[in-house]
């Protein structure tokens, strides 16, 4: 139990500067979508999108599963030699398979922008930009993946969660605003910023590790680990990103432009889930490599409790006032993807319920079952989508996400409770998913319906702040804390520098 609590503090106090840094990070890609869709309306802030989603794809299928095969193998070996020869290693294989991939999306430009965009030359220009990006974004992937493997999460927030999208964000004002380039701003911002940042990415990894050196490489071994990973991961990227490009092909740039801010909200919702999972993996297989099962299983069940919690004011506030929020963030011309984003949020609040289960199961080695799971959930989406957007549009599209999401989530939790015995529905967690909305979500419809309440720039952040602290005592008044939690408790009063009263009467003993 003690080293439980250990492991489990290690990973709150990564966790704490990851939300703190994630935080940071999404509310500059936020603010950054906030800008093109204020600036150049929801068909451009279409097209921005089918852009982007063009360029995850051939980064996410360049990194060939690396991004969790470096970290996981770099905390089993103890020799520099090892360890920069998995650096090295990936750099060498990515970076080839990235070259090799911009070079296509370059040369077929046209035919793509022609299918998927509305504008002309302007969106063949943004493509290109868009690919010749997908290079500097792996390379600075895999150098991320790298410092993930020494559970530094200092590095990979100074990384992601500053310089990538900070940069971007002040690159985009500087070009869209003072140099009046249009669209392109955007796709010129990310280049540059994705430069930037894979230059510090290294400059910060060679802190930990000397980047010049002898080297022995274990492709094979890693390629081994991250074979079913390749084809998941591209399919994780799929299921993401497929509901905006089959909306660009299907319908127009603006209804893709209204889509994309009801999605980029609902997925804003991740920003905790998001945390631990940087420093769950390698902590799993580290500890999965003791044969500690039981410790993995108290640390996954404890941290899904505490993400749902930090999760939940989010999700009632995207469900009960959708229309006000996307008005404040973005404006009125947003306002019909008010139909989609409480769909969207539930489908990305089941992510919340379940945890860090990929990360986990992936630490345990068993990467075939994402696989499964991945190209089951891309299959759902693909098939469904086909059917439901030219009938439904973007509503179709939000309906179709949120199931595929929810098989994804689905057959891993199977998988995790059925060989380990690992799961996030201890009766305390199950007392937690069920108290919140069955108390919180009634009182939101009241408010709104009856009351007359509503969201406005000033009381968006008061009412998510009072939701999460009402949560917390529903959680406690419905008996939901459970030893573990305590560690959790223990943890924010270290932070505080004093102890929370009254707070350990509603501990179990």
């Amino acid at each position: 139990m003690a080293d439980s609590g250990d492991e489990l503090k290690t990973l709150l106090s990564s966790a704490t500067l990851v939300i703190v840094g994630g935080l940071i990070g999404s509310a500059g890609k936020l603010f950054e979508r906030i800008i093109v869709g204020r600036a150049l309306a929801p068909d451009a802030y279409g097209e921005m999108n089918i852009g982007f989603a063009v360029m995850t794809f051939v980064t996410t299928l360049s990194l060939v599963g690396f991004t969790q095969a470096i970290p996981r193998y770099l905390s089993r070996y103890d020799d520099d030699v090892d360890r920069r020869g998995l650096w090295a290693g990936g750099m060498m294989l990515t970076g080839a398979i990235a070259i090799v991939a911009t070079v296509v999306v370059v040369f077929f430009a046209e035919p793509i922008a022609a299918a998927l965009f509305d504008s002309g030359d302007q969106a063949v220009r943004l493509l290109r930009v868009f690919a010749l990006t997908a290079p500097f974004v792996v390379g600075m992937q895999v150098a991320v993946g790298a410092i993930r493997g020494y559970e530094n999460t200092i590095y990979k927030t100074y990384v992601q969660d500053f310089t990538y999208p900070l940069t971007r964000l002040i690159l985009i004002g500087i070009f869209l605003f003072g140099l009046n380039m249009g669209l392109l701003s955007v796709g010129y911002a990310y280049i540059v910023s994705a430069v930037l940042a894979f230059v510090v990415a290294h400059v910060l990894l060679r802190r930990l590790i000397p980047l010049r050196g002898a080297f022995r490489m274990h492709n094979r071994e890693m390629l081994t680990f991250s074979a079913p990973l390749i084809v998941s991961t591209v399919m994780s990227v799929l299921v993401i990103q497929t509901d905006t490009v089959m909306l660009g092909y299907f319908t127009t740039s603006f209804q893709t432009g209204q889509y994309g801010a009801a999605y980029t909200l609902a997925s804003g919702m991740l920003v905790a889930l998001s945390a631990f999972g940087f420093i769950m993996l390698p902590m799993a297989s580290r500890l999965d490599a003791d044969g500690k099962h039981g410790e993995i299983d108290l640390i996954y069940s404890t941290t899904t409790k505490w993400v749902y919690i930090l999760t939940f004011p989010g999700f009632l506030t995207f469900v009960i006032f959708p229309g006000d929020v996307l008005q404040i963030i973005f404006n009125a011309e947003y306002l019909p993807a008010a139909q989609v984003l409480p769909i969207l949020a539930f489908g990305f609040f089941t992510s919340a319920m379940v945890g860090r289960n990929r990360e986990t199961l992936s630490a345990l080695g068993e990467t075939k079952f994402i696989l499964v799971s991945n190209v089951a959930a891309f299959m759902v989406n693909f098939l469904l989508n086909l059917y439901m957007i030219p009938r439904y549009g973007f509503v179709g599209a939000g309906i179709t996400s949120a199931i595929s999401l929810v098989v994804l989530n689905g057959i891993v939790v199977i998988v995790l409770k059925q060989k380990f015995g690992i799961t996030p529905s201890s009766p305390e967690n199950v007392r937690t998913f069920v108290f919140l909305p069955l108390v919180l979500m009634p009182v939101g419809y009241v408010l709104r319906e009856y009351a007359g309440l509503s969201l406005s720039a000033v009381t968006l952040l008061p009412f998510l702040i009072v939701v999460g602290l009402l949560g917390i005592g529903v959680v406690i008044v419905g008996g939901a804390l459970q030893e573990e939690d305590m560690f959790v408790i223990e943890f924010v009063e270290d932070r505080l520098g004093r102890q929370i009263p009254f707070v350990r009467r509603y501990f179990p003993s």
